[in-house]
């Protein structure tokens, strides 16, 4: 596709062609605001519906969601998107590849069930990333749209999350522990969700363009997001966080601007959160809820404060910014500072590490050795924040052994949870629970997809770059000195925003790698949103958008086609992705049944549930427990060793049988507890002792 020159004002030098809306038309509050607060919302949300990932029901009406509306974005391209490159394409032919490898696993997986679900998240993640990548393809004027969206949304979760502390009996009355939870469950999610909004912020309240007071509460913004990180006590988040903002000075035309917006963002931060973190009714673990709640009135009454001030002192830096134009000269001294500031803090960290009793050397060497020791412990105090040990390295050490013994191919979408404990690492001790996950992208999916996995996540990151390279204009090495001149006016201002997703990106990417923050959607869907515009957009002087008028459908088979292949692969995704919840509402059925004394009723909701989700067994666990209350203990063992042949590499079915076996004194229970044996070393010690080992089997 040619691309369309235009007019110093905008326009469209091709004849006839209405003129394009200039940058200043497009930001009024009927347009990007009201589109972008629409988006905020719906990713408010994916957060608070989704919470950490874990609920069935809002979860998969979070994922239909998803996928209805990429089938919505599909749509319009087929009726509106005009003929050009497919920008984009090669990223999103990957990412669909991953999603189908990930429901391909239920056929080897040691829990398939838990793969089924995890399949079910893998393909709305892919429709959330193709419907931003089909709209930055309709619509390419409304990149601000979506960086608002992010920004406004990361500020309401992160300010939920401390409002949490400020009324803990309403909204956190369960939670014995200090550190910031809600809405997902999950501390570091909520350091994330901060870290994810900063970049976000920073170009909101840094632009040219825009209302005076959407640019103002940028500020009062970063004061709500920076303590969410801290009072999160997530120290990766704090990492990513920087390294975000790293990418956003280093590739940003807004860095001065930003400073200033930083700086008064950092001060409000830092009253919060060094109130915060010094107030044992905020931060402490285990305080009575009066104590809590007596506390949290007193930091509400501090929100407020700050938040008041902040905000005023925006408005006044935003105005100072607008009226106030540097030389250049001044501009490169007002930077120099800044870097020289920025440049002693590594110096003095070097400094204080060789002043220590251990010197340089020797804290190089305690360093490492906390970071990488597989048995590290860390509390869940605020002394974590300077505490360098950590569990990762048990994690990533289990999910190698796994992913060894099954190289090419893994153990299954989410299996490393089922597979781990049938490792005989030396590095597995007491103290370290079975985890759920890994801990980091790159361990559980060698754990769970093996190099397969590996390879099309590596090919999948490549092909984003480089079409993320393409639309920002990233080149290295360049070609030649002076090729293009840097974007100016409404194209820089667009890159600027797109850096701004960039940023965003980085940051909920290099987490990933450290976390299992990937399986909660409340904080991937807006980072794959991020990533399929910027994969979708395309260079920034060529745009394909919409036509004028949808094209006619009696005029076009192929679009014809495009519209009856989107409408039935959505209806059966959504058929995929809602199965597991009816074979979960009809066991929930049948356990009522059964405790009003309906057996009849009980069986027939039962089988129902194993067979609309043939490859769980928890149906068939609760058929063993009703069969066997009706006395019917041939049928009920039947039940249990059919769960074995639908999960024979689970070691719960094996228990279950076995269990089953010993309380009915069958003498097949030394086989059942031989093969669980085999599949789970660490727990010979507990099974020697049946009495012990099925004491919290249910019957």
């Amino acid at each position: 596709m040619s691309s369309v020159a235009t007019a110093p004002g905008g326009a469209s030098s091709r004849p006839g062609q209405a003129a394009r809306p200039t940058l200043a038309e497009r930001r009024r509050p009927g347009s990007d605001v009201l589109i972008g607060a629409i988006g905020a919302a719906a990713l408010c949300l994916v957060a608070f519906l989704a919470s950490g990932g874990v609920d069935l029901a809002p979860n998969t009406w979070v994922q239909v969601g998803l996928i209805v509306v990429a089938a919505g974005a599909a749509i319009a391209l087929a009726l509106l998107g005009r003929r050009g490159p497919a920008w984009g394409g090669r990223a999103l032919l990957l990412f669909a590849a991953l999603a189908a490898l990930t429901y391909a696993s239920i056929a080897w997986s040691v829990q398939p069930a838990n793969s089924w679900l995890e399949a079910n998240r893998t393909l709305s993640y892919f429709a959330a990333f193709a419907a931003a990548l089909m709209l930055a393809r309709l619509a390419p004027e409304r990149w601000a749209a979506l960086v608002g969206a992010v920004a406004a949304a990361a500020t309401v979760v992160c300010g939920y999350a401390l409002l949490a502390k400020v009324f803990p009996g309403t909204f956190d009355a369960s939670d014995p522990l200090g550190r910031l939870n809600v809405p997902f469950g999950y501390w570091n999610a909520v350091g994330l969700m901060g870290a994810l909004g900063i970049p976000a912020c920073l170009w909101a309240g840094a632009r040219r363009e825009g209302s005076l007071l959407l640019r103002a509460l940028a500020v009062p913004a970063l004061a709500i997001l920076v303590p969410a990180v801290l009072l999160a006590f997530s120290r990766g988040a704090i990492v990513v966080a920087v390294i975000g903002l790293i990418v956003w000075f280093g590739l940003a035309p807004l860095r001065l601007r930003s400073a200033l917006i930083l700086a008064l963002g950092l001060a409000g931060a830092a009253v919060i959160s060094i109130w915060g973190l010094g107030t044992r009714g905020i931060s402490a673990n285990y305080m009575t809820l009066p104590t809590r709640t007596s506390a949290g009135h007193t930091f509400g009454l501090v929100l407020v404060i700050v938040l008041v001030l902040t905000a005023a002192a925006a408005v006044g830096a935003v105005l100072l910014l607008d009226r106030t134009t540097l030389s250049v000269r001044a501009r490169r001294s007002v930077a120099t500072g800044l870097l020289v500031l920025v440049g002693l803090i590594p110096i003095a960290g070097i400094g204080a590490l060789a002043a220590s009793h251990r010197g340089l050397t020797g804290e190089v060497s305690h360093v490492w050795n906390s970071v990488t020791n597989p048995n590290g412990i860390v509390s869940n105090t605020p002394g974590r924040l300077v505490d360098l040990s950590n569990s990762r390295p048990h994690y990533w050490s289990q999910a190698i052994t796994l992913g060894e013994h099954h190289l090419l191919a893994g153990v299954g979408a989410v299996g490393f949870a089922t597979a781990q404990p049938s490792s005989s690492s030396p590095v597995w001790n007491s103290e370290h629970a079975h985890a759920v996950h890994a801990h980091g992208y790159l361990a559980e999916t060698f754990a769970d997809f093996g190099l397969i996995g590996l390879a099309i996540s590596l090919a999948l990151l490549v092909a984003w770059w480089l079409d993320t390279a393409r639309t920002l204009g990233l080149r290295w090495p360049r070609r030649g000195a002076g090729e293009r001149a840097p974007p100016s006016g409404e194209a820089a201002a667009e890159r600027a925003g797109l850096i701004a997703l960039l940023a965003v990106v980085v940051t909920f990417g290099l987490h990933s790698l450290i976390d299992w923050t990937w399986f909660i959607p409340g904080t991937t869907v807006p980072a794959l949103a991020c990533a399929g515009w910027l994969a979708g957009r395309g260079p920034l002087s060529a745009r394909v958008g919409c036509l004028e008028r949808p094209r006619r459908l009696s005029r076009s088979p192929g679009a014809v086609m495009a519209l009856i292949s989107t409408v039935v692969v959505t209806l059966v995704a959504i058929w995929v992705i809602v199965q597991p919840l009816r074979s979960s509402d009809a066991a929930a059925a049948a356990e009522t049944a059964a405790y009003q004394g309906n057996g009849g009723v009980a069986l027939s909701d039962a089988r129902s549930a194993a067979a609309e989700d043939p490859v769980s067994v928890d149906p068939l666990f609760l058929l063993a427990v009703i069969y066997d209350h009706l006395g019917n203990r041939a049928s009920a063992r039947g039940e249990l060793v059919q769960a074995t042949s639908r999960q024979p590499a689970n070691a719960a079915t094996w228990q279950e049988l076995g269990c089953f076996d010993y309380s009915h004194h069958d003498p097949q229970m030394t086989q059942d507890f031989r093969r669980l044996l085999e599949l789970q070393p660490a727990d010979a010690q507990t099974a020697s002792d049946p009495a012990v080992f099925c004491a919290d089997v249910p019957t």
